[in-house]
């Protein structure tokens, strides 16, 4: 059975280059019929925080990734990984290194004024001296001195990496607690994963850990290295792209199915299609339609295709982020329209939920005008349209059609064009020029309250 995982450092948020590498790796092991296992790499003590494994747990529930097995702590391993250390010290794999901090720099330092590539010497590989008294040692990996490592990546083809290219690198360190490269192989061979899907930074660390594997007599896993995310400008993505934690895109109104969707065609595609549910993406999912390139990320696509899901969704659904939106900012919506209705009136306007929070404030409360309007709107001319509307709305039947009947009266009675009573209406009663359609508008603000706030003007 296929097996993949994801396996974040919690040093910080879920951020988009995860989440997406996260998706892949879920929608293979679900094309597949596979399992998908979710471990936590927290053996980073000084940056690994409760709160950024909430937010990584947080973001995955959010854009609807779920997962079978874990979460998995690596500090909650510490004895298997001894376990094996001990096993490769045994079998000759592995040594001891008494080298300290300050020989190690001056090593490095000599290195580069040499112009030579910076990396172990290999100095207590087969040492004979006795190890120096009160140096916790650290546990090195024997790294073959000859041949090469091979595999084929399931996106870049073939790599092949000559082992005189790799030093001997710490795999445990003094403390105990393994390094990444050590723990990831013990962690993917105990949990069965059979396909390592992961971030193109990481390619430079496969070559190493499958000569540990080797070392261990371990069945090697297929690994897909797929290529980073750019901003826009082709540059390594960063904040100033737009590229946050998920959780943010979530309190900025986006809405999941967008963004999976959006992170879904990022460096993939299935022909020409630009929107797809989670269950097709799941049904067309392939490794071989990974592009080899590096995307890069587009906010404005992301906000349109988030207008496309915001249009497609149900007005019911979006009431209800509609109204957390809406309390949050103390907005009583007990008095005024139904919620859905405004909903029905507002999507197809608007891009994100906060911009459909702020379209939908003059249903609930009355906007103040500014100085500028009233004096480019609400002039004698305009108050006495507004106040003729006024008079004729108090006996027709209150329907979107009556209303707009009613307009239409008043323009031809007066000589007037349509804007001349749309607008300084709208102001009037909206506090601001535009709106949808004038009709629908004043039906859901309801008869009562639109003659209320006229009269509040006239006065």
């Amino acid at each position: 059975m296929i097996r993949t995982r994801f396996a974040p450092s919690p040093t910080g948020y879920l951020h988009i280059g995860g989440a997406r590498t996260a998706l892949f790796s879920w929608a293979f092991a679900r094309h597949n019929g596979g399992q998908f296992i979710l471990r936590i790499e927290d053996t980073d003590l000084e940056r690994s925080t409760d709160a950024s494994t909430q937010a990584i747990l947080d973001g995955l529930k959010w854009l609807g990734i779920d997962y079978d097995e874990g979460p998995f702590y690596q500090m909650k391993r510490l004895n298997r990984y001894q376990e094996i250390v001990d096993q490769l010290l045994a079998s000759g794999h592995a040594y001891y290194c008494y080298a300290s901090k300050e020989e190690l720099e001056a090593l490095r330092t000599t290195q580069r004024e040499r112009g030579e590539k910076p990396r172990y010497d290999g100095r207590w590989r087969d040492s004979k001296e006795s190890p120096p008294a009160g140096v916790k040692p650290v546990i090195r990996f024997k790294t073959p001195l000859t041949g090469e490592v091979t595999f084929n990546d399931l996106v870049k083809g073939p790599i092949t990496v000559a082992n005189s290219e790799l030093d001997d690198l710490v795999i445990m360190r003094a403390d105990g607690v393994p390094t990444y490269n050590f723990g990831v192989v013990v962690d993917d061979l105990d949990m069965g994963i059979t396909h390592v899907i992961r971030g193109d930074d990481h390619v430079n660390n496969t070559p190493r850990q499958i000569n540990i594997m080797k070392a261990l007599d371990a069945v090697i896993p297929e690994f897909a290295h797929v290529p980073m995310i750019l901003g826009s400008d082709g540059e390594r993505l960063s904040k100033r792209h737009g590229a946050v934690s998920v959780m943010q895109y979530k309190e900025e109104g986006y809405l999941p199915e967008a963004l999976m969707n959006y992170l879904a065609r990022l460096g993939w595609s299935h022909g020409d299609e630009e929107m797809f549910t989670q269950e097709q993406f799941i049904s067309w999912f392939d490794l071989g339609h990974i592009s080899r390139s590096p995307a890069r990320f587009n906010p404005e696509k992301l906000t349109w295709l988030n207008q496309q899901y915001l249009k497609q969704t149900s007005d019911d659904s979006l009431a209800q982020l509609l109204e957390i939106e809406l309390k949050e900012r103390g907005i009583d919506t007990t008095r005024g329209p139904q919620l859905t209705e405004v909903v029905g009136l507002l999507k197809a306007r608007v891009n994100l939920i906060p911009e459909m929070a702020d379209a939908s404030l003059y249903f609930y409360q009355r906007n103040s005008i500014s100085e500028e309007l009233r004096i480019q709107h609400l002039n004698e001319a305009n108050l006495n349209t507004i106040r003729r509307f006024k008079e004729v709305i108090q006996f027709i039947e209150w329907t979107p059609t009556d209303i707009n009947e009613c307009i239409k009266q008043i323009v031809k009675e007066l000589g007037i064009k349509m804007p001349q009573i749309g607008i300084p209406l709208r102001v009037a009663i909206c506090g601001q020029t535009q709106t949808p359609s004038l009709d629908a508008t004043l039906y859901l603000i309801g008869r009562e309250e639109v003659i209320n706030r006229i009269s509040a003007i006239l006065e």
